[in-house]
C-alpha cells in the first residue's frame, strides 16, 4: 500500500464524513437562524429558545436522511472490502 492509496483513502473518508454531515448541520443552521431572526425581531434574549427547536430539526433532519446516509455509508465499506486485495500487494 502506498502513500497516495493512503492519503486518497483518507480523503474519501472525511469527504464522506462531511456530506453524511451536511443535512443535519444545515437544518442546526437554518433553525438557529430562523429563531435567531425572531429574537432580534421581538427583542426577546432567551438563552434556552433556540435549544429545543435546533434539536428537534436535527432529529428530522437525521430520519429524513437516513436511508441515504446508510447507503453512502455502504458504499463506501462495500468499495474499501472490494478493494483489499488489491491494497494488500
Amino acid at each position: 500500500m502506498t502513500e497516495a492509496t493512503v492519503i486518497h483513502l483518507a480523503r474519501q473518508a472525511v469527504e464522506l464524513t462531511l456530506l453524511i454531515s451536511a443535512p443535519m448541520l444545515l437544518a442546526g443552521l437554518v433553525v438557529g437562524l430562523i429563531i435567531s431572526i425572531f429574537q432580534a425581531v421581538t427583542q426577546i434574549q432567551e438563552m434556552t429558545l433556540t435549544f429545543v427547536p435546533k434539536i428537534v430539526a436535527v432529529m428530522l433532519a437525521l430520519l429524513v436522511a437516513f436511508p441515504w446516509m446508510m447507503q453512502k455509508l455502504l458504499e463506501f465499506t462495500e468499495n474499501i472490502i472490494l478493494g483489499l486485495p488489491g491494497l494488500i500487494k
